[in-house]
Parts: structure tokens; sequence; C-alpha cells
């Protein structure tokens, strides 16, 4: 399992060529050639969002899944078993979550993931994996989401040193007051690297930032490794 708080790609970074993040999320599976399939459904299946992530894989073997207006492959347990890795882009959690429960995608997930495929994401592709975090999916002012598939038995908060939101202040309140479980977070640019259900480390791209063990009144930066 590999979460992931993406950044947004710096203007000198050729619009082919992917994230530090996602490489090392490829170097994960191990394999010579990874089959990597890519799932939008946090921002409704965008055919922008499926072409731009499939110009930077093609030294791989890439492809994607979409939901909208039926899945475009006939046997979605079939497909999605015989990937490597199955990278989750953000958007809207709760959407994610309804649309994913409504094809079973959740079971079929839990599946992929006992199999040994690599699961990962960013931001809603990241809090999925999780039992909950915090979300603009409703509003810019955030809301908690505590029904999230739950692989991860931790609460998960994303874009965790953005300016734009109280997502730091917020976590760690509804982890204070028992709304959601104690979890980790990630400035962004940053990533969770989980065997099973055991942090392996903190990787990130971006210098200075980092992750976080959050319990009730504790942050605790972990030291992530740059990658």
């Amino acid at each position: 399992m590999f979460a992931v708080s993406p950044t947004a790609r710096p203007a000198s970074t050729p619009p082919n060529r992917r994230s530090a993040l996602l490489d090392h999320a490829i170097s994960l599976t191990g394999a010579r050639r990874p089959k990597v399939c890519f799932v939008p459904t946090a921002v409704g299946d965008d055919p922008a969002a499926v072409a731009a992530v499939g110009a930077v894989l093609a030294d791989v073997d890439g492809s994607h899944l979409t939901l909208f207006p039926q899945p475009n492959v006939r046997d979605v347990r079939a497909f999605l078993l015989a990937q490597d890795l199955i990278w989750v882009g953000g958007g809207s959690v709760v959407n994610l979550l309804a649309v994913w429960r409504a094809h079973r995608l959740d079971e079929i997930l839990r599946e992929c993931w006992e199999a040994g495929v690599v699961l990962g994401g960013g931001s809603a592709g990241s809090i999925c994996w999780h039992l909950g975090g915090t979300t603009d999916s409703f509003s810019d002012d955030l809301d908690p989401v505590t029904d999230a598939l739950g692989f991860l038995p931790f609460s998960n908060g994303v874009h965790h040193d953005a300016t734009t939101q109280p997502r730091r202040a917020l976590f760690q309140r509804l982890i204070d007051d028992g709304t959601l479980p104690s979890g980790y977070a990630t400035d962004d640019g940053t990533g969770l690297h989980f065997v099973g259900t055991t942090l392996a480390e903190a990787v990130t791209s971006v210098p200075g930032a980092d992750a976080y063990r959050v319990e009730p009144g504790v942050h605790r930066p972990l030291g992530a490794r740059q990658i």
C-alpha cells in the first residue's frame, strides 16, 4: 500500500514525466514491466485525467478502469487482480466510496490487496484505504469522513501543509475528540508505504516536507526519506 499527498507539478516538469511518488509506487511492484491501472473515479472518470495519466505510463503496461456510464472492462475482478499496481486519483473521496460500493469494488480491491497487488493513490486515493480522514467533498470548510474502506486501521490526513484550508488543525481536533482514530498525515509531495498494515517508511519528493503520526494530543514528525 502506498498512500500519498500529491503536490502540484512544478512548472519546469515536463507534462509527460511521472511524479517521483508514482515512480516509487511502481518500483514497489518489483516487476520488470509492471501492469499499472489508473482509477479516476474520484473525478467522475474525467477523460482529461485518464489521458494525462495514460501519457506518463507509456513505458509500463498502463491501463485504466472507468465506471461511468458502465465499467470499461467486462470482468472488473479479473482485470484488477491481473494488475501489479492500482493507482487511484484524487478528487471526491465521498463520491468515490459511493460508486465503488455500488460496483462492489470495495470487495474486489480487498481481494487484490490480499493477493499482493500494490494499492496506492493520492489525496482521495490515499484516504480511501484508511478508516477515514478530512475531506472537502462537501465544501471547502472540510468535514470528517468516517466510512472509508478501512484496509489500513488508521485515519489519514492529506494536504497537511495546505495554506488555504485548516487541514492540520482539524485533523488533530477530530482525533482529539474521538471522531477519528489515531493515524498518519502527509504534507504535499509525501507518501506512506505500508506493508500489510505496518508502516514501512515515509518518503517525500519535496525538500522539508514530512509525514506525521497523529494521536490525541500528539503530532510527531516521522522524518520522511527524500526520494
